[in-house]
This record gives C-alpha cells, structure tokens and sequence, in this order.
C-alpha cells in the first residue's frame, strides 16, 4: 500500500505514487536502512509527494530514457510517459540530494558512445551540483549517510 511502509529484516520500503502509465502504473520506493534512505524510481513522469519522498534521501536512482527532453503524452487529463534526466536532476537539486544514479536507459544513452552520454549526464549534473552516474551491469554502490558539518 502506498506510503505504508513496509520492513523486510532490518530495510524499510515504503512506495510513493508516481505518474507513469495508465497500462502500466508504477511507483517509486523510499528504501531506508541503516539510517541511510535511497529512492528508486527507475519509470515516471513525476512523483506524488515529491519532497516527502526525497527529503534526506543521500541517493536517487531515476529513469534515463531520455536525456533532455521528457517524453510526454497526455490520456484525458493524466500525463504519461518519461521525465528527461534533466528534470530529474532538477528535482534532486531543490531538494538538497547530491548523488544520482541514473536507470533505465533509453536509446540516447544507450546507443550513444559511452563517453559523450557520460559527459553530457555529468554536465547537467554539475549544472545543479548532482553527482550523477549512468547504471551499468554489475554496478554496486555503497550509500552512506553523510556528515554535515
């Protein structure tokens, strides 16, 4: 159930509403362990509760489908489709999150050279002060919480 969370062992899940799709309606997931929060939401257009979700989250791991334009359209009054990473890093930004893990990855990225999509993912990232980084198999990562001074 949304926002309900939800524990598996010692990891809290909890799912916030996101639009996506009216076929194939996803969510976004608020993963918290260790006093460490990550959200993933590897499909969207926007999410519901969007600072709530990413308040004090030390990573988000979004949708790359595409880079700078999002890929919109509308049924009735909803908006389906895909956030460009763009967007994204602009909602890490307002909401004070610093490293970003980009997902899901549309043919920009994917058939680009590996190099140019890269700078052109870190260009915008550093446009905003976002870390930022393309997924790639095998990928591990370790999150932890950071210090403020």
């Amino acid at each position: 159930m949304l926002r309900q969370p939800v524990r598996i062992g010692d990891i809290k899940f909890e799912a916030f509403s996101v639009e996506h799709s009216l076929i194939a309606p996803a969510v976004g997931y608020r993963i918290t362990a260790g006093g460490v929060a990550v959200f993933y939401v590897p499909d969207l257009v926007s999410i519901h509760e969007r600072h709530e979700a990413l308040s004090g989250i030390q990573l988000y791991i979004g949708d790359g489908t595409s880079i700078i334009r999002p890929i919109l359209r509308r049924r009735a009054e909803v908006l389906i489709g895909h956030a460009s990473v763009r967007n994204q890093l602009d909602w890490c930004r307002d909401e004070r999150v610093s490293h970003a893990v980009i997902t899901h990855c549309g043919s920009q990225i994917v058939k680009a050279d590996a190099r140019t999509a890269t700078n052109r993912v870190q260009t915008l990232g550093r446009e905003r002060s976002v870390q930022v980084a393309i997924a790639h198999d095998g990928l591990k990562l370790i999150v932890r919480r950071l210090e403020h001074a």
